[in-house]
């Protein structure tokens, strides 16, 4: 089958001049439609029909062909149709493709799409568009009048296909100077960040940013062992760029549904092999790393495929560090190399926090929170609530917030059934029941960030050797910190230590919290990436 693209691109644009050739993200406008219909699967040929000297070379430079356009089909009211007729070459074509260069943002995925649908459906006739059903007005005998009988929220309306100058693809045979439109057809529906039309100079700029958007991919993996604060931090991440990322997570290591209820695109891969053949594929201009600790061979390789992207890595201790452009590591002190930007600064709280003000310190203790991220892989929340459970802890109330990859969770919200106690599982919003605390026990993570942001004194106790080296979650910022899997007796003398402070010395504990910047690290890491 022949399919020949034509794309017609003269030099005489009044409301934008040079347009065609204008620079739009590094390349002339017209280079984008150029370069969909060579990545076509289906469009065998290329054509471009112009009056312009220097279309002519950037047709000639992408190895395309070109009809120079006779002065009389350059007018302003000259049909399209005619255009196109004209720059049919001699020969057997089965399809004729109509590409503006007005519509730099169509990808050529959604092209092939629209080609196959055209064959499969022995069209005459597609034309691309846009769905935008809205409350509209006409005019009837000198009268405004509404063109809907009920009216409707917006998603309950009738389909509106608004055609976008991308593509219209008919058969050769329909194709005569005075149209393209067959008897049979029909429209296909592209998306409105594909549909963008250049018409304007607000257009221009739309395209210009459209096009300049970076392609983001962020890989990150949470389980029981390496807890799921990873998971939570990528998330907060994703949000912050003004495209939708691709997540990607390995199969075999992390449980899909410790991303909780979420939007964004997931991806599972079957180990780096398959991450690093869909990066070789996509060529995204970021990729950020939440793995934890990384190799020298995996970012040797990872940069190998994707050779112009800014590599960025979170929390990573691993010698992978040394071939990332960037590293934020938030719960380390070192920054050895120049590219690491390390302490609490740049930690990144969830975005329900910020809406929350320090607690109020109260006279006495009543309330005591409990919570070891998501993993507890130490099962120190087991040991606590076995502690808290002795009869002469009745009078003081303890809120238990279990994670999502807590193992044991039915059994532990049995405790439920004490008076004084509350345990809760993947909570939705934990600032609100922190903040109904006036002190609290957890790990180094994540958790104890979220708790000195709160300003709630806290007791901690690291999880494992990694967050030993967690440099934030000591007794000279704040906290009671009490080591790596101490005993049940040095874990109850400091919860009994605890609920016995002064108002006083609990402030204390509160004023060294709240002097470290925990709510501008969104900011401040953004700001690094952006810049890079």
């Amino acid at each position: 089958m022949k399919i020949l693209a034509v794309i017609p691109a003269r030099a005489g644009s009044k409301g934008i001049p040079n347009k065609n050739i204008r620079l739009v993200a590094g390349r002339p406008l017209v280079y984008y439609s150029i370069k969909n219909a060579q990545m076509s699967e289906y469009i065998t040929d290329v054509v471009v029909t112009t009056d312009s000297p220097e279309v002519r070379i950037i047709a000639t430079q992408m190895g395309v062909g070109h009809k120079w356009r006779d002065e009389r089909l350059c007018g302003d009211a000259v049909t399209l149709d005619a255009v196109v007729a004209d720059a049919i070459p001699e020969g057997q074509w089965d399809y004729i493709v109509t590409m503006q260069p007005t519509s730099p943002t169509l990808k050529a995925e959604t092209l092939d799409r629209a080609i196959k649908y055209a064959i499969d459906n022995d069209l005459d006739t597609l034309i691309s568009a846009i769905n935008k059903p809205h409350l509209s007005w006409g005019e009837k005998d000198g009268h405004k009048v509404p063109n809907y009988e009920k009216r409707l929220n917006r998603q309950y309306l009738p389909p509106c296909y608004m055609e976008t100058g991308a593509f219209v693809i008919s058969k050769r045979s329909v194709v005569t100077p005075e149209t393209r439109i067959g008897s049979k057809v029909d429209v296909f529906e592209v998306s409105e960040s594909e549909s963008q039309d250049v018409d304007t100079f607000s257009d221009l700029q739309s395209v210009a940013k459209a096009l300049s958007e970076p392609k983001v991919a962020i890989y990150v993996n949470g389980n029981n062992k390496r807890g799921i604060g990873h998971i939570y931090r990528a998330l907060e991440i994703a949000d912050e760029f003004y495209v939708k990322p691709d997540i990607f997570y390995d199969k075999n290591q992390t449980d899909p549904k410790v991303f909780g209820h979420t939007a964004h695109t997931l991806k599972a891969v079957d180990g780096i092999a398959e991450l690093f053949d869909i990066c070789r594929r996509e060529q995204y201009t970021i990729f950020i790393n939440d793995i934890l600790t990384t190799s020298i061979d995996y970012m040797i390789g990872l940069r190998s495929v994707l050779p112009h992207a800014k590599l960025i890595n979170f929390e990573d201790d691993g010698e992978g560090i040394q071939k990332a452009d960037l590293v934020i590591n938030a719960l380390y002190e070192d920054d050895e190399f120049p590219q690491i930007h390390a302490g609490e600064e740049y930690y990144i709280c969830g975005k329900t926090f910020m809406f929350y003000e320090p607690i109020k310190i109260k006279e006495q203790v009543e309330r005591v929170f409990i919570s070891f991220g998501g993993a507890d892989p130490q099962n120190y929340t087991d040991r606590l609530l076995r502690i808290v459970t002795k009869p002469e802890y009745t009078d003081m109330h303890f809120v238990v917030a279990l994670g999502r990859a807590k193992h044991n969770v039915e059994e532990l919200l049995e405790y439920n059934s004490y008076d004084n106690l509350d345990v809760y599982y993947d909570v939705a919003n934990m600032p609100e029941l922190m903040s109904s605390c006036d002190v609290a026990v957890t790990s180094k993570g994540r958790t104890s960030f979220e708790l000195a942001l709160l300003g709630v004194p806290s007791i901690a106790m690291a999880q494992n050797h990694r967050e030993e080296k967690h440099g934030f979650v000591c007794n000279e910022n704040g906290f009671s910190y009490i080591g790596l899997n101490p005993t049940d007796e040095i874990i109850e003398a400091t919860l009994r230590m605890y609920l016995r402070l002064s108002k006083e010395s609990r402030q204390h504990y509160q004023d060294m919290l709240l002097s470290h910047d925990l709510r501008s690290g969104r900011k401040k890491v953004m700001n690094l990436i952006n810049n890079l």
